[in-house]
């Protein structure tokens, strides 16, 4: 007598919107804690890896090599795919359209919103956010064209953390060790072409209170050809207290030597200017930056920093900041636009308090921008430990089935860059480095080059 067979369960079907390190780290543990959990991962890219790829600087090699972890997320082909190209919200799929074939949406949309310096002549042509600057040098679709204003000496960055040096980096760094990265062509011709000369990074505190990591920091003082001279209204020469935190006593090591040394004469520099904020960008009569208005700030009694009133000018014809970032709404969903996050309860969208069923976040949507990639780990396996301790109480979508969504996108005009496209993108990549030669990979940054490679319609592959 034969055993009867026992169907296998209806699959869960879970939308996992972004496919950065969030979403790609939240899709890795809901693979692992239920069987019966399918995964799509949407993009509106033709490319995964989110911020690693588009939001690491090219020559932090090392960094970016976390992309082999978040790959083995695609490892079990009948269980998730990737769906690229795929916007939600207006112009694509709306994202109501779309939960009618999930159980649940994780939204894993990132924080890409620069926040405002809120100072006069912060409009002015010259002016950017981090946010732009950094695309652009990382080759994002959305940065193609016209790249940022480098015909003049002097360039402007604002804040303490490690995208502000990051850009003072790729601005003063030799251009071809560049190409030694996945940089594309462009940004490597711009680099070289670069007029600038004197970058200038305005920190609103003092030494002690900086955010930039050590190895972010050694970085600038091993650039070749670049002086890194320290403007600290001579704190650090006078002697500072030795800081618990042992990240902020090498940092403290490092600038208090690069405050002793004497210029080499190199013919470019980076100016770290510290107790200085802007607050004016001044028009040059043409519309566009030409320069800086700065003034000189004190700590206070409680440890806080004020203006005193003194001020100097910078030439510059770029302005960059790079003092944070905020999120977008979400269609549909409720957005908190203080903190530029949607409001939630380990991961569950709320809505006046109560969870909004099958929609959840992770990432910097979640919690704003803070923590480094690894942190996304965690935070992404706390959203789906909710996800899958909802999904038997979750209804089941009205148009359940892996072929369906696909359907329903190519309805809107929308046509996936699926996983094996990616691979053929990828691969055109990979053969563009080598004809460079002594780089991995070039990006091809155009969209419409993009989906030509990952379609095999280009000579690219």
């Amino acid at each position: 007598m034969s055993t009867p067979q026992v169907p296998a369960p209806r699959p869960h079907r879970i939308a996992v919107i972004g496919s950065g390190p969030s979403g790609l780290y939240t899709a890795e543990a809901l693979l692992a804690g239920d069987p019966s959990v399918h995964v799509d991962v949407i993009d509106r890219l033709p490319a995964p890896y989110g911020l690693v790829r588009y939001g690491v600087a090219p020559d932090h090699v090392k960094m970016k090599s976390v992309i082999r972890a978040l790959v083995r997320t695609f490892d079990d082909s009948d269980r998730v795919r990737f769906l690229g190209n795929v916007h939600v919200g207006p112009g694509g799929i709306p994202g109501e359209a779309l939960r009618e074939h999930y159980h649940a949406v994780v939204h894993a949309t990132g924080s890409a919103v620069d926040r405002d310096l809120g100072v006069p002549g912060e409009d002015l042509a010259g002016s950017v956010g981090s946010g732009a600057f950094v695309s652009w040098y990382c080759g994002h679709p959305d940065a193609v064209g016209p790249g940022p204003l480098l015909d003049r000496p002097g360039a402007v960055v604002v804040g303490a953390g490690n995208v502000a040096v990051d850009v003072a980096r790729v601005l003063a760094r030799p251009a071809d060790d560049l190409a030694a990265t996945d940089a594309h062509d462009a940004v490597l011709d711009a680099l070289r072409a670069s007029a600038v000369t004197d970058v200038h990074v305005l920190v609103r505190r003092d030494p002690l209170h900086v955010k930039f990591t050590p190895a972010e920091l050694r970085g600038l003082g091993g650039l070749d050809d670049v002086d890194v001279v320290v403007h600290d209204d001579g704190l650090l020469a006078a002697g500072v207290a030795e800081p618990e935190e042992r990240r902020m006593r090498q940092n403290i090591e490092m600038l208090t030597e690069w405050a002793g040394r004497s210029s080499t004469g190199a013919p470019r520099r980076i100016h770290l200017r510290f107790l200085r904020s802007p607050v004016r960008l001044v028009d040059d009569g043409t519309g566009r930056v030409g320069a800086v208005e700065i003034e000189r700030n004190a700590p206070d009694a409680d440890g806080r920093v004020r203006g005193t009133g003194e001020r100097e000018t910078l030439e510059a014809g770029l302005v960059v900041r790079a003092i944070g970032y905020a999120g977008e709404p979400i269609e549909g969903l409720p957005f908190d636009a203080a903190t530029g996050t949607v409001p939630h309860e380990a991961g569950r969208v709320l809505l006046g308090g109560e969870p909004v069923r099958g929609s959840y976040v992770a990432g910097w949507i979640k919690r704003g921008p803070t923590g480094v990639i690894g942190t996304n780990k965690g935070d992404g396996a706390q959203t789906a430990e909710s996800v899958l301790a909802d999904l038997p109480t979750l209804s089941t979508p009205p148009r359940p089935g892996g072929d369906a969504v696909v359907e329903r996108m190519r309805s809107y005009g929308v046509d996936p860059v699926l996983w094996e496209d990616w691979l053929r993108l990828d691969a055109a990549e990979l053969a563009l480095g080598e004809r460079r030669g002594g780089t991995d990979r070039v990006k091809i940054a155009d969209r419409a080059e993009m989906l030509d490679a990952a379609r095999s319609r280009s000579s690219r592959s």
